[in-house]
């Protein structure tokens, strides 16, 4: 009597603990590529539950499936998205990523594509040949889908493959990446700032960004009076924070270009009153902390922009 119980629980035991085994593996599957239940379930049936062998073939799968939705919408608007911003040492990049909706612009996958792209044109950038003062290389659409990351395929394919993890269409807009000699540092800063401290090696996201090169003169620089002191790099960050706010068109020189007429449609970045402390005027501040900018850049998510502010490369002095 007791053998034949056994008899009818071993077996049910064993499919339950296949079951479970399953279902962990499932999880394992889906926590780690991040498709949809359905999609794993069948990747894990046609492979025996080799969750190796499952992840791979998802990720064909999922390129495939990518390039197909990426054809399909192609064409459709893209006026949302997220500015990347990273700045590694002595090179650094900004990069205009776009899609659809600002729903899509939440998304963690998108998110993380921003910040991969980013970090793909700061490894571009450390390949190319130095000038001898700033060498700034602006890349378009194309250019930045030709870019080569670490697994062998191109940042066209990772886009391929994240537009058909969101759904909707999305677009490599534009990049601009600056490399610089010891003499020059470089800073940039994403509107609205990240709530918290962000890791120097990770990417700044947001809806507005700009990236700022700067000569100092001395380590320690004071910004006012009533003011603690700040580094270099914190006063040119302010700075950052300033083109951000008020839009300049050029730097401007000293001397030569005249204040305008009505404060508010002042263009030239050194005549502007300071966002920080209007009291001053940007000039004002750097005389005092005896800093001079370079170069600047400011990318606006989804504005228009000009042809020839993405594809130069130029050395400034």
């Amino acid at each position: 009597m007791l053998f034949k119980h056994l008899s009818r629980l071993l077996p049910a035991t064993g499919i339950r603990l296949y079951a479970t085994a399953e279902k962990s593996a499932l999880a394992t599957l889906r926590k780690k590529t991040g498709y949809t239940f359905a999609n794993c379930k069948k990747a894990l049936e046609l492979h025996n539950n080799d969750l190796a062998k499952a992840e791979q073939w998802l990720k064909e799968q999922a390129t495939a499936m990518g390039w197909s939705k990426a054809t399909k919408l192609e064409g459709r608007n893209t006026a949302q998205g997220l500015i990347g911003v990273l700045v590694q040492r002595n090179v650094g990049a900004m990069v205009e990523v776009n899609c659809e909706t600002d729903f899509v612009a939440r998304n963690a996958s998108f998110q993380r594509f921003v910040q991969v792209a980013s970090a793909a044109c700061v490894r571009h950038l450390e390949k190319v040949e130095s000038d001898a003062n700033l060498t700034k290389v602006g890349l378009n659409s194309e250019a930045l889908k030709q870019i080569v990351l670490d697994d062998g395929k191109s940042l066209g394919d990772h886009l391929a493959l994240m537009i058909g993890t969101v759904g909707e269409n999305a677009s490599l807009n534009r990049a601009i990446c600056y490399k610089v000699p010891d003499s020059i540092q470089l800073t940039g800063y994403v509107h609205p700032a990240p709530s918290e401290e962000i890791p120097h090696d990770v990417p700044l996201l947001g809806k507005y960004g700009s990236l700022v090169a700067f000569k100092s003169e001395h380590s320690t620089v004071q910004e006012g009076a009533n003011v603690a002191e700040l580094s270099p790099a914190q006063v040119a960050r302010k700075v950052c924070q300033h083109i951000v706010g008020m839009k300049p068109e050029r730097i401007g020189v000293p001397g030569k270009d005249e204040p305008a007429a009505d404060k508010d449609d002042e263009t030239c970045l050194i005549h502007q009153e300071y966002l920080v402390d209007p009291a001053y005027t940007v000039g004002e501040v750097l005389e005092a902390n005896r800093l001079q900018i370079v170069d600047f850049q400011r990318f606006a998510c989804g504005e228009k922009s000009q042809s020839e502010e993405q594809n130069v490369r130029a050395a400034t002095n």
